[in-house]
């Protein structure tokens, strides 16, 4: 795969946020004036977008209903199921009920108006009710909607008494309803529906729309882009898919993806009791998704895409030895990578990283920057490979001899020993972020460290590798500092229980 000394930028983010806004203005006039949105994938945060697509800003949706703002408001769907059993989020290890906090705080920092938090799946709870009491106190409306049975194949069943009847109406006050969720599951798409069945029987025109990112329907089914999301979701099952409905309505081949390609049929008789006909000929339509027609660089899609696939594969191989993924998701990811022509040697950093490891017997990680340099950082008695690699890397960018200490021996060996001491940590070395921060000390009194913390917005876009699993907190730091990092699944010393802050 050949390498350039610089990202080419693929996206035209200013283009997107411009056609995405008319488009869904657009969408609510077509509707007379008040548009359910159900809301896919990261409102903000989409760092799978910016990585496949290279000047994809991740808070770019964001950005978008920003300009929209005082015509939007959110809902949030909540699956019940998930607040009463405390599950955890894999990606940020936060519960579901601490997300949904999290995210209502981002969308009002932001300046969105967020109404409601609606329970999908609704059973009574003390855990349910303890948290719709928090809510309402924080001036967030809390509304109720039930598990429908052989919803949505029992029509019967859902326009019946114990359907969408029976749900709670979510009172809006906004043309555009971004119904959205703290993960996947949450029920978003029956809350559309739900309020779709009771603004008829209330004579309010509506209307629903769906906004996911991927896959691009408008590129083609073996893009790179699309196969990159199928690399992203393999624990979900997810393929995509020719649209047939598509094809068959305007002889136009699109690409959709299989869980809503297989739920078209019910959706269309759904929107015909509903409206008296349907709007939509296809799950192509029902989309509002313009990413596709802001991508100014195919080739650089595809290269960046081609990365992601990679990515993904490392990603799949350390959830199999966590017990997180089934074992067939490796062959998943593999034929994906078959399939757009890479093998994991052609990530750069991988092969350094593992060579490094292999020679010095310790843990590595392997950084390329983004003019294509690779630096190493192993273990040593006081720091951990991604603190050492940091400050390697930090030094070549600011052009400072490696023979230099950025931090004196003096700083690091006290704060070892407070690790294993007082605060009886078992591991001593200094993790990344606990680097940065001495090195923030240091500059105070080091003209070479405050050279050195100058450099760290040249991180963002690198690529790194590990020669084990990370622990979460050095995972975080490197993440945050916009570093793009994979890891060899390999634990520590025999140990189950490694993954430690």
């Amino acid at each position: 795969m050949p390498t350039n000394n610089k990202k080419k930028l693929a996206f035209d983010n200013k283009e997107y946020l411009k056609i995405q806004r008319q488009e869904i203005l657009k969408r609510i006039k077509s509707f007379g004036g008040k548009l359910y949105l159900e809301f896919g994938g990261k409102l903000f945060d989409d760092y799978h977008a910016s990585r496949v697509l290279p000047g994809f800003e991740p808070d770019s949706k964001l950005q978008m209903l920003l300009t929209l703002k005082d015509d939007a408001e959110i809902v949030m769907a909540v699956n019940a199921n998930d607040i009463k059993t405390n599950k955890v989020r894999n990606d940020l290890g936060i519960t579901y009920e601490s997300e949904v906090e999290r995210l209502i705080d981002a969308y009002q920092a932001a300046g969105l108006y967020v109404s409601s938090v609606v329970f999908c799946f609704y059973e009574d709870s003390p855990v349910l009710k303890q948290f719709a009491t928090k809510l309402r106190k924080n001036g967030i409306k809390v509304y109720k909607h039930y598990t429908i049975a052989g919803y949505p194949h029992n029509l019967v069943s859902v326009f019946g008494s114990d359907g969408f009847e029976k749900n709670e109406y979510v009172e809006t006050t906004k043309p555009l309803i971004v119904v959205t969720a703290p993960g996947p599951g949450s029920g978003k798409m029956a809350v559309c529906l739900s309020q779709l069945y009771h603004d008829m029987n209330r004579g309010i025109k509506s209307g629903y729309a769906k906004y996911e990112t991927f896959p691009v329907w408008n590129l083609p089914l073996p893009h790179p882009v699309n196969l990159a999301y199928e690399a992203a979701t393999v624990d979900l099952a997810d393929v995509n898919m020719i649209d047939p409905y598509h094809l068959a309505a305007y002889g136009l081949t699109t690409t959709n993806y299989n869980r809503d390609i297989e739920t078209f049929p019910l959706l269309k008789t759904i929107f015909e009791k509903i409206y008296g006909s349907s709007p939509y000929q296809s799950p192509t339509d029902m989309g509002v998704n313009m990413v596709g027609f802001a991508i100014v660089n195919d080739e650089a899609a595809c290269e960046a895409s081609k990365q992601e696939i990679i990515r993904r594969y490392y990603q799949a191989k350390k959830n199999v030895y966590l017990g997180k993924f089934d074992d067939d998701t490796i062959t998943k990811e593999e034929s994906l990578m078959t399939a757009v022509g890479v093998t994991p040697a052609d990530r750069k950093c991988v092969n350094a990283c593992l060579e490094k490891a292999k020679k010095c017997k310790e843990r590595v990680v392997a950084i390329e920057l983004p003019n294509g340099k690779i630096i190493t950082g192993k273990r040593s008695r006081l720091l951990g490979a991604p603190a050492a690699m940091l400050l390697n890397t930090l030094k070549v960018l600011g052009k400072i001899d490696d023979s230099i200490h950025l931090i004196s021996p003096h700083v690091v060996t006290p704060m070892a020993d407070l690790k294993t001491g007082p605060l009886k940590k078992e591991n001593p070395r200094i993790r990344a972020e606990e680097i940065l921060i001495a090195l923030a000390i240091q500059a105070n009194s080091n003209p070479l460290a405050e050279l050195a913390l100058k450099q760290i917005p040249k991180l963002k876009g690198s690529e790194a590798h590990c020669s084990c699993i990370l622990s979460d907190a050095d995972l975080r730091t490197l993440t945050a500092l916009g570093i793009n990092v994979t890891e060899e699944p390999v634990g520590y010393a025999h140990k189950l229980y490694f993954n430690k802050n």
